[in-house]
């Protein structure tokens, strides 16, 4: 009796364990819902002729006048690009303010202006000298290159006037470039030395020239961006002959302040590092004494330094301006100018140019005419398309099927059915 029992109980027992492994198995088919196959409502349009040649015609009735419109815009904008990347080996020296110029050749200079009879049409110039320049709180013993340069437009700006540099052959793009800098140290904190040794700065992270009093410092700012910053300076322009006027000299004053965009302004901070504790990057030198940082020669405050953000903000293609000096008020007026460049930044050795852009802008920006261009060939392709299209069909044209029997209009059999597969549980007993 109790044997038949052992034997009942172990025969349950064994039941139930199947009927639990046979309920933790899951079917592998996927749900058989609208998405999972493929069943949800779409919509298919039907290209033909009667729907096509007008949406060709259509686009390029829009993208036409856009283009006109923009070529228009750009056309507005009055500037002149000077190119004085040779001043230090092809202008002549002189230490004389007002004597030693030369003419500037004609393929470094470009201008578009408005047409103005009142106002002198006058040459592009330059010349080299040393002088002595005051590096914030700094001033060098050896005396830093100079290129002076006098322009003259024929027509005075509106404001907002904008000046420029403009480099080439400069790839801020480059994967390494990008990434070679310390968000956090930016941001304003003391990082540590340990920590930007292992950070993304390479291969400006720490100082390690012996010799140096910050030797074995972490560079602040630190990584490539930072130490490439575009050092040349430019002083205000100065209008040598007011037209019409009796003042032979008038400086037009521009700022450096409201050229950096809000959103780069948020990502830096004033550093909590102490002067003694950083070591000047490499190619800042010459604005430092050897010794480097002091309290009477203290860390630059990147919050507040808009050309170093400006800087920062990498560009994406190896040509590009940045934006140094901005005038929002007050008009600059024709006549002839003189502009002193403080020439540090070297383009020669990696055979790039540099340039200065004095310009307005319109609604549409600067000057661009590419964008005016690809609306107008886009639209006119369309339009030639279009037409090519349309005759083609007049001619000779299409017979087309009866969309009725389109396999989406008709109930058809489920592809199992269709390729002889039938789904389980349908076979045959």
């Amino acid at each position: 009796m109790s044997q038949t029992q052992a034997t009942h109980t172990e025969s349950l027992g064994g039941h139930d364990l199947d009927h639990d492994v046979q309920k933790k198995v899951k079917s592998r088919r996927p749900a058989n819902t609208a998405f999972r196959q493929q069943r949800l409502k779409a919509w298919q349009p039907i290209l033909t002729p009667k729907t096509v040649l007008p949406l060709f015609f259509a686009i390029g009735i829009i993208f036409a006048p856009i283009g006109g419109l923009l070529l228009w815009a750009s056309s507005l904008v009055q500037e002149i690009s000077i190119d004085y990347s040779d001043c230090q080996t092809a202008a002549p020296y002189n230490e004389k303010a007002s004597e030693g110029y030369r003419m500037i050749p004609n393929n470094k200079v470009s201008t578009s202006f408005k047409k103005n009879e009142a106002c002198p049409q006058g040459i592009t110039q330059w010349k080299r000298m040393n002088t002595t320049h005051k590096y914030r709180n700094y001033t060098p013993q050896d005396p830093s290159p100079m290129c002076s340069i006098q322009f003259t437009l024929p027509h005075e700006l509106e404001p907002p006037v904008f000046l420029y540099y403009r480099l080439t052959n400069f790839y801020q793009n480059h994967r390494r470039y990008v990434k070679s800098q310390d968000t956090n140290q930016l941001k304003g904190d003391a990082v540590s030395a340990k920590t930007i040794e292992s950070s993304n700065c390479d291969p400006l992270r720490n100082n390690n020239d012996k010799g140096r009093a910050d030797s074995g410092k972490p560079f602040y700012p630190c990584g490539l961006i930072a130490n490439s910053l575009f050092n040349d300076s430019f002083s205000n322009p100065l209008l040598l002959n007011v037209n019409r006027g009796n003042a032979m000299n008038q400086t037009y004053n521009m700022t450096n302040k409201g050229i950096a965009w809000d959103s780069d302004k948020a990502l830096y901070g004033q550093t909590k590092y102490k002067p003694t504790d950083i070591a000047v990057p490499k190619n800042w030198r010459k604005q430092y004494p050897d010794e480097g940082y002091s309290d009477d020669n203290p860390p630059p405050n990147l919050e507040e330094d808009e050309e170093f953000q400006v800087w920062m903000r990498t560009a994406g293609l190896p040509a590009f301006s940045k934006l140094a000096m901005r005038n929002d008020k007050e008009k600059m007026a024709c006549g002839t100018y003189q502009l002193d460049i403080i020439d540090n930044f070297n383009v020669t050795i990696y055979g790039g140019t540099k340039s200065i852009l004095i310009s307005t802008r319109t609604v549409m920006g600067g000057k661009n005419p590419f964008l005016g261009i690809a609306y107008i060939v886009v639209g006119g392709i369309c339009i030639l398309l279009g037409a090519l299209f349309t005759i083609t069909h007049l001619i000779k044209p299409r017979k087309l099927g009866d969309h009725t029997y389109l396999t989406w209009n008709n109930d058809q059999p489920s592809t199992a059915t269709a390729t002889g597969f039938s789904r389980p549980g349908n076979d045959a007993a």
